[in-house]
């Protein structure tokens, strides 16, 4: 379960691209789409995330739910439940009823899908790679590379929406052949959030053991 989650985040962290010496077509786009969320008090996607592999003919797909306010999230996939308020995480896996409590740390803190559109300042490439036609408009396509070569993801692509901006899918090539894809199937800008949407409410889960690593 925590592999599962750690590859999501870590593919909503390779929408972490280098500005300086960058293709200024993929920048202006990027900017854009940036300034979108960043304008957004809170918001709330349904997702699906499909792996596959051809040459072990391999091709898993689960859903996902996600809900960001600042640097607060809570994420759900795979029978997982990630919930930060941005100081404490709460780490739950339902097959078990367990939940672990730790602090947040400066890695987990950079690992945070709130901080999925703004972190395209350092440690990619990036460059226009062209326009695509899908049933519900059309998408500008932006390809990352890692400056990093030892990095096991050598590259990632994201569409983004011509019209209004929005991210509607990204790709991320691993260099062991598989493929992770990340396609967001409903969205929601500013939604009403009760008051413990972004902590862990122990009298919603019944019997859960706490594992306080604090």
């Amino acid at each position: 379960m925590k592999k599962i989650f750690s590859l999501l985040l870590a593919a909503l962290l390779f929408i972490n691209i280098a500005q300086a010496q960058q293709d200024p077509k993929a920048s202006k786009i990027l900017d854009a789409m940036s300034q979108k969320y960043a304008a957004m008090k809170a918001f709330k996607a349904d997702f699906a995330q499909t792996m596959e592999n051809p040459s072990a003919k391999v091709k898993e797909t689960m859903a996902g739910n996600i809900v960001v306010s600042g640097d607060k999230y809570r994420l759900g996939v795979s029978g997982q439940e990630v919930i930060s308020n941005g100081k404490l995480m709460w780490t739950f896996l339902k097959d078990a009823n367990e939940v672990t409590i730790t602090e947040s740390d400066d890695e987990a803190e950079a690992m945070a899908p709130s901080r999925i559109f703004d972190m395209y300042k350092k440690g990619y490439k990036y460059s226009f790679a062209g326009t695509e036609t899908m049933d519900d408009g059309k998408y500008d396509v932006i390809e990352l590379a890692p400056e990093d070569r030892k990095n096991p993801i050598y590259k990632v692509r994201l569409y983004i929406n011509q019209k209004d901006k929005s991210l509607k899918s990204w790709e991320m090539f691993r260099n062991n052949g598989s493929r992770y894809t990340y396609t967001i199937k409903k969205f929601e800008a500013n939604p009403t959030l009760t008051s413990d949407a972004f902590t862990f409410n122990k009298a919603k889960y019944k019997g859960v053991n706490v594992v306080d690593l604090r």
